[in-house]
């Protein structure tokens, strides 16, 4: 087994919406499902939705229902009309113990027995401020326990590992809740600090499960989501009525399927967070892992009572992870910002040149040497996340121009678990491939310039059955 190196503090993982699984007040489980059986956890999912949907002016309180976290999503997860595909958080937790001293508390074992690594469930559903005053009440008991399991650990700190909407808890437990003192620093992989386009078009244009019999409508429980909410673009994002400026989205009368109010305590919620500085009192370190080259939605133009998603802000593309554009993925406060290499958000927390950064951010040991790592050709990737049983799964990649020889570069791309096959040169530094047969269920398809193992993307896709 290679030497690992030293972790002293603890380390706590914070996946983004979607990533906790849920259970009832009965104890069964309304959404843990994923990879293969993802499908089937989506219909029973939907049988629950009445359910779980959350009642009006809920805030940022719980709505009693007996909803409560258990733990992380294992494998690669999607909810139609909520959020798009997204790998699981195991093989993660799995890396981090093989390569740092951390260890977890084993199934069993007693809760008074001290890990310092904790993945923090949360339930998604709910706004980014009640679960960060969750995350406070977890912290206060995992590093109290990890303080006293050992003298020379008195002085441990915390350092945060998010993804996604994680990240946005963590800022909130960290400027809102007290967390500033006790933490150490906050690395976050994909977290929009200014929010996601998508999230704003998941809720106006709504987007339906209704294949075959199942027929599930998700679109009023999205509605009903704080959390999604908190996730809208806290940036003006939306070109109306022919007006050169762009205005934000609580700026528009009338959008249909947001919540006035709960975009207006989003706002507040995001004002909050900026306005706070008590990170900056405790010197605690914001560490942001962006994706960038790949096409992301950053803006909208309002078309009647839909919205119209745009690549440009004020006529330039700048890019993102696919999901959160690159002028979100950052606090202002971060000193650094580093960049994968050319991932996709849904998979940024499991990219091999992500986790090689992740080491000066958990260990205070000097650098050691861990490998050559090769020169990795920059790749812009459009690919459908979900399908239907029986479509053909199409996959495009781009090579820009700025790379020599852009137009002559050998690009392969396969389903995990199978082969890598050779994408189709179409001239200009585009390559294409298409892969017939997906089964139903989640699946990551690798994108990378050589056959090998060392590769550049994950791009992830759900299958959903036909009728």
């Amino acid at each position: 087994m290679a030497q690992r190196s030293r972790a002293e503090d603890l380390v706590v993982v914070v996946p983004g919406i979607l990533g906790s699984t849920l259970a009832d007040a009965d104890g069964h489980e309304v959404w843990a499902a994923s990879g293969k059986a993802l499908v089937r956890g989506i219909r029973t999912f939907g049988k629950s939705v009445k359910g779980l949907t959350l009642p009006p002016g809920l805030g940022d309180e719980h709505p009693g229902d007996g909803v409560r976290p258990t733990g992380l999503m294992s494998d690669v997860h999607a909810l139609p009309g909520v959020w798009k595909p997204v790998d699981g958080y195991s093989s993660l937790l799995n890396w981090l113990e093989r390569n740092f001293t951390l260890h977890r508390r084993l199934p069993g074992e007693a809760a008074d027995v001290p890990a310092n690594l904790v993945g923090f469930a949360y339930d998604w559903r709910l706004s980014c401020r009640y679960n960060a005053e969750r995350l406070a009440e977890r912290v206060d008991e995992e590093l109290g326990r990890w303080r006293v399991s050992r003298a020379d650990r008195r002085d441990a700190k915390v350092v945060f590992l998010c993804h996604s909407m994680g990240g946005l808890v963590t800022q909130s437990y960290v400027e809102q809740c007290g967390g500033a003192e006790v933490t150490r620093r906050v690395v976050t992989l994909g977290t929009p600090y200014r929010g996601s386009l998508d999230a704003l078009l998941y809720l106006v244009n709504g987007m339906r499960y209704g294949i075959g019999p199942v027929g599930l409508d998700l679109t009023p429980f999205a509605r009903s989501l704080p959390s999604l909410h908190q996730l809208t673009p806290d940036y003006a994002c939306l070109a109306t009525g022919g007006r050169a400026s762009l205005r934000y989205a609580r700026e528009v009368a009338g959008l249909p399927g947001v919540d006035g109010e709960l975009l207006r305590v989003a706002g507040l919620f995001h004002a909050d967070l900026r306005e706070s500085g008590a990170g900056a009192r405790y010197g605690v370190e914001y560490v942001p892992v962006g994706g960038v080259r790949q096409p992301t939605p950053t803006t909208a133009g309002v078309e009647g009572e839909t919205l119209r998603a745009l690549l440009t802000i004020d006529g330039v593309d700048e890019g993102g992870d696919g999901r959160v554009p690159l002028l979100s993925s950052r606090p202002p406060e971060a000193r650094r910002f580093a960049h994968t290499p050319w991932e996709k958000h849904g998979s940024l927390q499991n990219n091999k040149g992500v986790r090689q950064s992740l080491y000066a951010s958990l260990t205070p040991e000097p650098p050691v040497h861990r490998g050559s790592e090769d020169e990795d050709v920059p790749l812009s990737v459009e690919a459908p996340e979900i399908l239907v049983e029986g479509e053909v799964y199409e996959i495009r990649a781009t090579v820009p121009p700025d790379v020599p020889g852009h137009d002559r570069v050998a690009v392969f791309a396969g389903v995990e678990g199978g082969p890598m096959r050779t994408m189709t040169n179409r001239g200009g530094g585009v390559y294409s491939l298409r892969i017939n047969g997906l089964p139903v269920g989640g699946h990551r398809v690798r994108i990378g310039t050589r056959v090998s193992a060392n590769v550049v993307m994950t791009a992830l896709v759900l299958v959903l059955e036909r009728g």
